[in-house]
């Protein structure tokens, strides 16, 4: 579960604003690699016979494997197990990921701020372990505290679990913890575990929404306006 030398940073005090680690989601939000996700799902189902739409997309956006999983086996109704399927899919993503993973713009610059200014980050995806060590070598481990991954908690997003290990092995408080997320999946989960969220869609509609600020891109994220949505809640 962990991608840098630190399992766990114990936070002892806070950044003078209230808010004390920023919480990111991986695949849309800090990597375009939804488009990634939809051409492997796409393109092997093709090869099955089964033509996937714009409206499936909307539906398996933002994961987490199991979820998706369960809607392309139940709309399709191919002869294949789910174990099968997400071997299938995950390795055909795989493929897809060996000319390296492009930067959502304003990625970079956001993870720079974070660690000069040495706010903790925490990476929190829905993806396999396996897809987040090949990532994180575009990403960079090193801007980590730590990665959580959808196969490593009881139960993935939408659920609040993965958000609230981040928090803990962070010793922080989820409310002075900012998620960053791009699907309405991860945006449940973070405000199920009570985190001030800011939504960045990358395929489906996000509304706003009391604790949730919904932009066009990271780059309209900045220390300010991160610190700005945990005071605002205290």
């Amino acid at each position: 579960m962990t991608t840098s030398s630190t399992a766990t940073r114990v936070l002892d005090r806070g950044d003078g604003r209230g808010l004390q680690a920023v919480l990111l989601d991986m695949d849309g939000t800090l990597v375009d690699t939804e488009d990634f996700w939809w051409q492997a799902e796409a393109s092997l189902f093709a090869e099955l016979g089964y033509e996937l739409d714009e409206k499936d997309r909307a539906q398996v956006v933002g994961g987490p494997m199991s979820r998706v999983i369960d809607y392309l086996l139940a709309t399709t109704g191919v002869d294949l197990s789910a174990a099968d399927l997400t071997v299938l899919i995950n390795q055909r993503f795989v493929d897809l990921l060996a000319g390296g993973v492009p930067l959502m713009p304003g990625a970079e610059r956001l993870l720079n701020t974070l660690a000069a200014h040495g706010v903790p980050a925490a990476l929190v995806s829905a993806s396999h372990r396996q897809i987040i060590d090949i990532v994180l070598q575009s990403l960079g481990a090193h801007h980590f505290a730590f990665s959580v991954a959808g196969d490593e908690v009881a139960r993935t997003k939408p659920h609040p679990d993965p958000y609230l290990e981040a928090a803990r092995r962070l010793g922080a408080e989820p409310g002075r913890c900012v998620v960053v997320e791009d699907a309405p999946t991860g945006v449940r989960s973070a405000e199920a575990a009570g985190c001030p969220v800011i939504a960045v869609p990358s395929v489906a509609v996000i509304e706003p929404a009391p604790g949730r600020l919904v932009l066009p891109s990271l780059e309209q994220v900045d220390l300010e306006l991160l610190r700005s949505l945990v005071t605002s809640r205290v």
